[in-house]
């Protein structure tokens, strides 16, 4: 549910920072390239405190997915032979799922629906056919 004091602090509180993106996101959250995040119906990544979502590699967030704070998702590594280069690979995460608090999405992943990541997780390999719990 988006109120006064969420819309108050994601336009006014975050002084530019994260207006890009088309949901509401938390101040202490940070969202870059959210032209290139596709986010579902009542899902809102960075609504939780201290998030980092990065989409330079595009990002597809299904329906009702909840994520908790401090989760990082990351769809762009940098080149191990030249950092100032990006390796982008998209990152999909399916209807339903939850991301649990400090968990970290890597680039490539694809999570089918209903997953649950466990708080703390680093998933680095895609679980496409869903329905688990990944810790």
């Amino acid at each position: 549910i988006i109120n006064f004091e969420i819309w108050f602090s994601h336009k006014v509180l975050n002084m530019g920072r994260n207006r890009s993106a088309y949901w509401p996101v938390h101040y202490t959250s940070t969202v870059h390239d959210a032209d290139k995040i596709y986010a579902g119906v009542d899902t809102c990544p960075g609504l939780s405190k201290g998030c980092y979502i990065q989409g330079k590699g595009t990002i597809y967030i299904g329906d009702y997915t909840q994520i908790g704070p401090q989760v990082v998702i990351v769809s762009a590594n940098h080149d191990p032979y030249d950092s100032r280069k990006h390796l982008p690979e998209p990152v999909k995460i399916g209807k339903y799922c939850w991301l649990g608090a400090g968990c970290k999405i890597m680039p490539g992943v694809e999570l089918g629906d209903w997953t649950i990541v466990a708080a703390g997780a680093v998933v680095t390999k895609s679980f496409p056919e869903g329905y688990c719990v990944i810790g």
